[in-house]
Parts: C-alpha cells; structure tokens; sequence
C-alpha cells in the first residue's frame, strides 16, 4: 500500500486505518534506510502492521491471513475488545458506539466513526457505508456474524470478520480465553508486547486472589439493577460467576442460573439464610442509570440494606463491587482492576 493510499484511507469519510504511529512510519519510509536496517547499520525486527507483513491468526471460525498494509478501514463490535484496540492505537471507521462506555472510551464520542448502535436493533447498513477490510465480532453482536459477513460479500468487499468468543462463553476457559482473546488481538494488529502486559497484570490480580483466599470462605455473586437484586450463579452467572472456577471459590448456594444474563431473582430473606462470607457485586445501572433520579447504588441496596446487615459479608465489611463501566465492558482491563480490588480486600481481612 502506498503513502497515497494511506492517506486517502484516513482522510476518506467513513475509512480508517491502523495507527498514527503507523502512517508516520509510511511516510518516513522514502527517506528512511531500508526496511530492517537501522541508521547505525544494524538490523532491527520490524513491526509487521508496519511492514506489511502477513500475520496467520486462529479465530473460532478458522485460520485466516491478514496484511494490515492492504487495511484501510477496520470495524468492531466486540465490547470487550474496544479498550484493547484503542490501547493499541486502532482507528475505526465503524463500531458499535452506543455499546462503549463514553468515560473508558475515546471512540464513544469521536464522530467520525459510523454507529451502528446498540445489539437490540442494529443498524448493520453502516458497516457496509465504512467499506471494511477487517471486522473484529463478537459478544453482544455475535448473534450477526453470518449477516455481517453475508452483507459484506454481497457488496463485493473482500473482508475479514474475527471473533474471538469461544472459550470466553464457557465457564471453563473463560479466563484463559480472555488472555488469548487479547493475545490474538495483539497479534493481528502487531502489538504482541502490549497484548502480554495486559495479560499479565491480569495473571498478576488472579494470583494475588489466589493466594490470598483461604479455600474456605463462602462467596456470592450479586448483581443490582433497577432497585432490585439479582443473584449470579456460580459459573454460570453473568460477569462474576465464570470467576468461580478459576479462583476456587466456595459458593455460598448451590443454584443453578435461569437467567444467566441479567441474573436470578433473589430474596434479600434468600441471601440472609445462605449467610455467605464474601459479597462479589456488579451495579448494572452505575453507567447505564447513574445520573437518574430513581438510581439506587449497589452498596445502598446491599449494604445498608436492614433485612442484611447479619451476614458476615455485610458485618465484615466483604464486599467487593466491580469497576462501574464493568458491565459495559467485561474486558480484561476491568476484571484486572476487580480482581486487584478483591485481592486489595482479602489482604486486608487476614
């Protein structure tokens, strides 16, 4: 791809590409010493997203090979791979806008990048106006997988859709699908280091919880939304029951989700009687409702709750609640910052 091209690939209403950091090294390529070469004459490694270079990358759909110097417009609809990809200095032409988190994300409020809005009514039309060359898929919008790869085929675009979703849905592997979601990420956009830092920070928090857990106290997983209070099945509830496998966690009841979702309905008499040592709490509405007249915050429905203030978690003070943009974002970043938290209060207890 030549600097012409790149440049018309930025510039161009609804087109992206790569990075700064990427066109600047475009544009300093017919000045510069041979690729490879650095100006003292040694060699240097060179990055492949800026050399060209084919990258071979396992989705759960296949193998697929990607040169992000043919790339000039790149989409995404992975709300657990935003921060990632703005961290790696990802432009986008097109996203889901309305699922980001405006106070995390810098894409939420950038304009020039297409919505397509929330999964509930996508608008898909814009992917096909952002002429993509490379989707990133996934979570909330993988139930339009095969529609977003037959709109782009039928519009004659020779593009790419990634997801990387598989081993994060199973309470299994979610942890170490996460950490290859993000490594896979780092890969196909050539920012394998950053990919691991993140994945380190995160085996760091798992550690430290780990070590830090005695193997005996109960946990529950609670979510708060609309005033009410959720219970979130170990494994299989949304957002903090995947942890349970990973970490060892003693449940403090035994029930099986219904609703793995948006959680179960719990009485605050249920959780009373179950009595669990340690409360792992996500507040759905702290970004979706937190400035509205009828919010109630998590720690005022739980903690200050009369009918709880028994249980040794509330007693004791154990309670742990996710960052707030978590349930908008349930990306490695914020299960790093929730884990260092849980982490931060199992040392404090001992």
């Amino acid at each position: 791809m030549t600097l012409e091209s790149a440049s018309a690939g930025v510039s161009a209403r609804g087109r992206g590409f790569l990075s700064l950091t990427a066109i600047g090294v475009l544009a300093l390529t017919a000045c510069s010493p041979a690729s490879g070469e650095a100006t003292d004459g040694s060699t240097e490694t060179a990055n492949p997203a800026d050399s060209g270079e084919t990258v071979t990358v396992e989705d759960d759909h296949g193998t697929h090979e990607i040169n992000l110097g043919e790339v000039d417009s790149i989409g995404a609809f992975d709300n657990r791979s935003f921060r990632t990809l703005e961290e790696f200095g990802v432009e986008l032409s097109v996203a889901a806008r309305s699922l980001m988190d405006a106070q995390t994300h810098g894409y939420a409020d950038d304009e020039d990048i297409l919505d397509t809005g929330s999964h509930r009514e996508p608008d898909l039309e814009q992917i096909i106006a952002a002429e993509p060359d490379l989707i990133i898929g996934g979570q909330r919008y993988s139930e339009y997988y095969q529609e977003i790869s037959n709109l782009t085929q039928e519009a004659g675009y020779d593009t790419t859709v990634l997801e990387f979703d598989e081993a994060v849905n199973s309470p299994e592997t979610f942890v170490d699908g996460l950490m290859e979601k993000t490594q896979s990420l780092g890969k196909v956009f050539g920012e394998e280091e950053k990919a691991q830092q993140l994945v380190d920070d995160f085996q760091t928090e798992i550690d430290r919880v780990k070590e830090n857990y005695d193997g005996e106290s109960t946990v529950m997983g609670l979510m708060t939304s609309g005033g009410d209070i959720q219970y979130l099945a170990a494994e299989t509830g949304r957002t903090i029951g995947p942890l349970f496998p990973t970490l060892d966690l003693v449940s403090a009841m035994e029930q099986e989700a219904e609703d793995e979702s948006h959680g179960d309905d719990i009485s605050v008499e249920a959780i009373a009687q179950a009595d669990p040592d340690w409360l792992l709490v996500i507040d759905r509405d702290a970004r979706i409702e937190g400035d509205g007249e009828d919010y109630q915050p998590a720690d005022e429905l739980i903690a200050e709750s009369p009918a709880l203030q028994d249980v040794t978690a509330v007693e004791e003070g154990n309670i742990v609640y996710t960052p707030d943009n978590m349930y908008l974002t349930e990306d490695i970043q914020a299960y790093t910052e929730f884990l260092g938290s849980f982490a931060d209060a199992l040392e404090s207890s001992q």
